[in-house]
């Protein structure tokens, strides 16, 4: 039996799939939101509500669950964090202070240090209870 060379596409999945979703789930979760809110005293907030952030961190665990359950433990770190860090960029880059790339390196690092625990994690416990069955 001959074996042909790897399908390119199939080897760049674990990478797309989770910049893909994230790149998506920052658009729905987050980026319909860019007024700040004004409170009857004066103060701000925002653009962002907490349930915003919270639904988009526990939908991203979906990609990142596929990927990492899979042993794509690079994948699904790298694929998340560079479609955050993309989102976060083309949301935040109108900015006329240049003060968002503060903002758009800390979610990179930010995103980079989660999924990296979150993945390894996953891939532990689920890869261990799949080599069990």
């Amino acid at each position: 039996m001959s074996q042909g060379l790897p399908n390119p596409v199939s080897r760049l999945l674990p990478v797309l799939v989770p910049a893909g979703a994230a790149l998506a789930l920052w658009a729905a979760w987050l980026g319909w939101d860019q007024h700040y809110d004004v409170q009857p005293d004066g103060t701000t907030s925002g653009p962002y509500q907490p349930w915003q952030v919270i639904g988009l961190v526990l939908t991203l665990l979906v990609p990142l669950f596929w990927a990492a359950s899979r042993s794509h433990i690079a994948g699904a770190v790298l694929g998340t964090t560079a479609g955050l860090t993309l989102a976060a960029y083309l949301d935040w880059s109108d900015d006329s202070s240049g003060l968002f790339m503060v903002g758009v390196i800390m979610v990179m690092v930010g995103s980079l240090a989660a999924t990296a625990i979150l993945a390894t994690m996953i891939q532990r416990v689920w890869g261990s209870s799949a080599r069990a069955r």
